[in-house]
């Protein structure tokens, strides 16, 4: 049988065989696009930050259950076993040969007590109360952790989309400046040009081609910054894949809304007040040290031989006993005060930072809406620019090429043409970023 018959055969079931390896690798192909979204997800699921501050809030609820455990009675076992040495009795001194009195040489004795607290000056239930909020803080963190972390991704990812944008233009530009040193090249035989010309075009197409390695490299360098981030390997494929909506302007509400906004979801707030609540909670715990302390005890034994109690038996014995144990510190009258003290300035100190955090997050509302703003007139004004320097371009290159100018002069024009590109691309990501850095601080990001 011959590979044509085997084809034939067998041809039609080799699409089916190698649908799942086509498939894995359109997948591979279309992993190279990702959205901003598609970044935050996998950031929210591989950042190695956002998974320490989960760990984090794992424990945090366990505190909570070790907390509530505290109200459970304390339930012990013991037991001992023991060797007992002769007892001498020194009936005529020290210095005289004692009479052994005879003792059983074997001792065991077995029990089991406990206790269960049913005041201590409200310190379990405390307890239980700071613990609660150190766990709501540690969610609180964890929001605030992933929304830096999701802003840190924008940055790198609008930074690989800014330098791929220069990539494209630089490289068109370039192309262009080959024409045209291939253009000024055909003048100089012609005899109607110098060779300085010549040398001039050509230093200006070299540093173009620095230029673009520069910024292959960057693009290399924020590639690798934003994988790492999301906890992909740093060499992945990853092209940003940015709609037009994306770039486009957004329309902005009023301040005093993204102050309302800042007042009830800025995570710097709500960090502030929970850490403010645990410093209450301490202050309260402190002041309970000079509370008695009740609990009801009980406690049962077996041993042998009956050696505590006067006459002696050797004889298994059992002893119990229940009751309330009532506990005064009374020092704690006295060396308490300071710690009250202690615990009374750090909530104030608290206090004044909860109010420095709020005067922040309002400045940084503030500022971050002004700039916003700043940056969408910068568009506007390098759309313009552009205009203008693609106008004076084709008027310089005329004149050039029909010797009433300077090759400076095209140079010059060439060098605006192609700023004023790059200034249009970057007032587009800058205007994004600032945008993100208000949603961040009112914590909507």
């Amino acid at each position: 049988m011959n590979f044509e018959t085997i084809k034939r055969m067998f041809g039609w079931c080799i699409p089916l065989l190698l649908s799942p390896f086509l498939s894995d690798a359109q997948g591979v192909l279309n992993d190279q696009k990702l959205t901003i979204n598609q970044i935050w997800m996998m950031a929210d699921s591989n950042n190695k930050k956002n998974q320490i501050q989960q760990l984090q809030v794992e424990a945090s609820d366990a505190h909570v259950k070790v907390s509530k455990a505290e109200r459970l009675p304390e339930l012990a076992a013991e037991g001992t076993l023991a060797h007992v040495f002769p007892l001498p009795i020194y009936e005529n001194g020290l210095f005289h040969t004692p009479a052994q009195f005879p003792v059983v040489s074997k001792y065991y004795k077995v029990g089991a007590d406990a206790y269960l607290n049913l005041y201590n000056g409200g310190k379990t239930n405390t307890e239980i109360a700071a613990s609660k909020t150190e766990s709501a803080l540690s969610s609180l963190k964890k929001g605030q952790q992933q929304q830096e972390i999701h802003y840190v991704a924008a940055v790198y990812f609008y930074d690989v989309y800014r330098n791929l944008s220069y990539q494209s233009l630089l490289q068109q530009d370039i192309k262009e400046r080959e024409k045209q040193l291939a253009e000024i090249n055909q003048l100089y035989k012609n005899g109607t040009i110098l060779k300085s010309d010549v040398l001039r075009a050509e230093l200006r197409l070299s540093k173009q081609r620095m230029l673009l390695t520069e910024i292959e490299n960057s693009i290399k360098i924020a590639k690798q910054k934003l994988n790492i981030l999301i906890g992909r390997e740093d060499d992945a494929a990853l092209v940003p894949q940015i709609g037009e909506s994306e770039t486009d302007i957004v329309a902005l509400k009023q301040i005093e809304d993204y102050v309302l906004e800042a007042n009830s979801s800025s995570y710097q707030m709500q960090v502030s007040e929970k850490e403010q609540e645990l410093s209450k909670l301490k202050l309260k715990t402190v002041k309970a040290n000079v509370l008695p302390t009740l609990g009801f005890f009980a406690e049962y034994m077996y041993a042998y031989p009956q050696i505590q109690f006067y006459p002696y038996a050797l004889s298994l014995y059992s002893n119990g006993m229940a009751g309330l144990k009532l506990k005064i510190p009374i020092s704690s009258w006295y060396t308490n005060q300071h710690k009250v003290k202690e615990a009374a300035i750090k909530l104030k100190q608290q206090e004044v930072e909860d109010e420095e955090v709020k005067d922040q997050v309002r400045q940084q509302v503030k500022e971050n809406y002004i700039r916003y703003k700043e940056s969408v007139q910068r568009i506007g004004l390098a759309e313009e620019n552009i205009k203008q320097a693609t106008e004076s371009y084709r008027i310089v290159q005329n004149t050039y090429f029909n010797q009433l100018s300077l090759l400076t002069d095209l140079l010059d024009a060439e060098t605006q043409l192609l700023q004023s590109k790059f200034e249009l691309t970057t007032a587009k990501v800058n205007a994004k970023i600032q945008y993100y850095q208000l949603l961040k601080t009112t914590g909507n990001l």
